[in-house]
């Protein structure tokens, strides 16, 4: 659960961060977000999704 707390603390700080320091790029990020087809949204989607998956199992096997 510790863990977790940890996980979620650690994406509010990033998030924060971003909008705290550069809001006017959040709002480009945004506008050029919404221009991308819907397939090309799910497909980065899809990217993070497998890049945060590579980074908990790397984080998990070097600490180990």
């Amino acid at each position: 659960m510790s863990m977790i707390l940890l996980a979620l603390g650690l994406v509010l700080v990033v998030e924060g961060l971003a909008f705290a320091l550069a809001p006017s790029r959040i709002d480009d990020l945004v506008t050029l977000i919404a221009a991308m087809s819907r397939d090309r949204r799910r497909a980065l989607g899809l990217l993070a999704l497998a890049l945060g998956v590579t980074l908990i199992w790397l984080a998990r096997w070097l600490g180990a």
